[in-house]
């Protein structure tokens, strides 16, 4: 992968098929924030969260580790996904403890308004992909909801779908985006 928002979506489509477990650096507590909904979506859709948090013991049912290193053999899976909500500047801090991890994640994904070019580019050097100023949510919905392993799960309430984003009156439709009935999401322009 070539590490940004660039990144091609059938790359993106194969890690999430791929993967199982999702470490969340910076998960919140709080069903409101976005470091909360977007963890419980993914754990929704059938992947393993592992919540890493200091100031939490517990999150989506699964116990809080303070960092990645905290978290020792208390999980017997690789940790496939390192999913950072943390501000930019934090980013290289992680590095360190994302490379010592053994086996090393396949891929380290950076929310959306989070980059770090070095960093990035550390963890590429190591053999990471990188994905960096994207939301995994998002692209999990765009790319892969509604295969075989996430068909049937739960929708993240408030959470909104592109099917349910509104529709500017007069913009001309570039792909067609089926909901989760199958119909046509974007009608054609009258």
């Amino acid at each position: 992968m070539d590490g940004d928002s660039n990144t091609p979506d059938p790359m993106i489509a194969e890690l999430f098929r791929s993967a199982r477990t999702i470490a969340v650096i910076g998960i919140k507590d709080r069903p409101t924030e976005d470091a909360f909904r977007v963890p419980e979506y993914m754990q929704q859709a059938g992947y393993r969260i592992v919540p890493i948090n200091p100031k939490l013991n517990t999150v989506l049912g699964e116990p809080c580790h303070a960092d990645l290193a905290g978290i020792g053999g208390s999980i017997e899976e690789a940790i496939d996904i390192v999913n950072l909500f943390r501000a930019s500047e934090h980013i290289p801090g992680h590095v360190d403890e994302i490379l010592a991890l053994d086996p090393r994640p396949t891929a380290v994904w950076m929310q959306l308004g989070i980059h770090h070019g070095p960093s990035a580019q550390r963890l590429r050097e190591a053999g990471i992909d990188v994905i960096q100023d994207r939301c995994i949510m998002v692209d999990h919905r765009n790319l892969v909801a509604g295969s075989p392993r996430v068909a049937d799960a739960p929708r993240v309430p408030d959470a909104p779908r592109v099917a349910d984003a509104p529709r500017v009156a007069d913009a001309q439709p570039t792909s067609d985006v089926r909901s989760d009935d199958g119909a046509s999401a974007i009608s054609e322009p009258e």
